[in-house]
């Protein structure tokens, strides 16, 4: 498999090796994507990545051998040594005229797409795990609420990486364009430095979920009593001690945003800590009143964030780790 080049994997008969505009994931988004770490020829967070296959095609009522296709994967991972799997699945083609299509007893036929990248996935910092894996640790940067919105969906939509990201591209783009023209009218002030690294998007409904392609974690000035029994911890800047110091919070992804799967990661991490996650929808309220904020996700780690700006202007800060 030559790099950057997509591949099909199923059905491993296929003859075809570009994509047809029949393509169901095209036409309709039909379908789910994922995309793997690789360092060492190793998956990162092999365990998580099979959860959401086999989730997934559930949700979506796919027919697919998770385990079979993670036999096959693991192959590409130790080829490709170091660097980046990413895999889309789609609803194969089918006989039923729109939208339509033929499920069976083990779900309607997909096909699978695979495409290798090379490139580093290690940051020169890390946060140990008790079970002996790290966390990559991002250099602080800076964020900013976005106007774009997300979509609320119903289940079982909600919280899946679909092929349906027209939120998450125009959000993107938004972001790309306040870089670009703070850069372009040389405006960067000590208030949003370092650079901004990602934006904080609301949802239809105006609860905050999630950033542009992370999940997001916070923490609150005083932690509401009502919320939580959990004991607060004496502040404690350590970069190991990060995760476990203070009450982290998460919003829902029950009715909007992407479960991903480092969040997953960090949640089970805590979960038999003295200050497990809690789940907590994040409102225009809260925003002022945050005392830490990191993002999130399965390639890049953590990453933590030195100051939001909100909507009005405002720029909260928050403590260097």
């Amino acid at each position: 498999m030559s790099p950057n080049s997509w591949i099909c994997l199923h059905p491993s008969n296929a003859t075809q090796t570009t994509l047809s505009l029949d393509n169901r994931g095209l036409a309709y988004g039909d379908g789910f994507f994922t995309t793997m770490g690789v360092i060492d020829g190793q998956i990162l967070w092999l365990d998580y990545h099979q959860q959401r296959l086999a989730s997934h095609a559930a949700a979506l009522q796919l027919q697919l051998e998770s385990f079979s296709l993670l036999t096959v994967l693991k192959t590409h991972a130790k080829q490709l040594q170091q660097g980046v799997l990413k895999l889309i699945v789609t609803r194969a083609e089918q006989e039923v005229r729109g939208y339509g299509y033929t499920p069976n007893t083990g779900g309607s036929v997909c096909k699978v797409w695979l495409k290798s990248l090379p490139m580093s996935v290690i940051t020169s910092q890390a946060l140990p795990l008790p079970d002996g894996q790290f966390i990559p640790l991002q250099p602080a940067a800076s964020a900013i609420c976005l106007s774009s919105k997300i979509a609320c969906l119903p289940p079982p939509l909600a919280g899946l990486k679909s092929l349906n990201r027209l939120d998450n591209v125009l959000a993107s783009g938004e972001l790309q364009a306040i870089k670009a023209q703070a850069i372009k009218a040389k405006t960067w002030t000590d208030t949003i430095r370092p650079s901004i690294a990602e934006g904080l998007l609301r949802d239809i409904s105006g609860q905050w979920v999630e950033g542009t392609m992370s999940n997001v974690f916070y923490q609150l000035v005083e932690a509401p009593v009502a919320k939580s029994s959990n004991p607060p911890h004496s502040q404690n800047n350590s970069n190991s001690n990060y995760l476990r110091t203070g009450q982290w919070y998460t919003p829902s992804m029950a009715q909007s945003g992407v479960a991903g799967v480092m969040r997953q990661v960090i949640i089970d991490t805590l979960s038999t800590s003295n200050s497990p996650v809690i789940i907590r929808s994040l409102q225009d309220e809260d925003l002022p009143h945050l005392s830490q904020l990191f993002f999130c996700n399965a390639l890049r780690g953590i990453m933590p964030m030195s100051s939001l700006r909100l909507l009005s202007g405002e720029v909260v800060g928050f403590e260097a780790i």
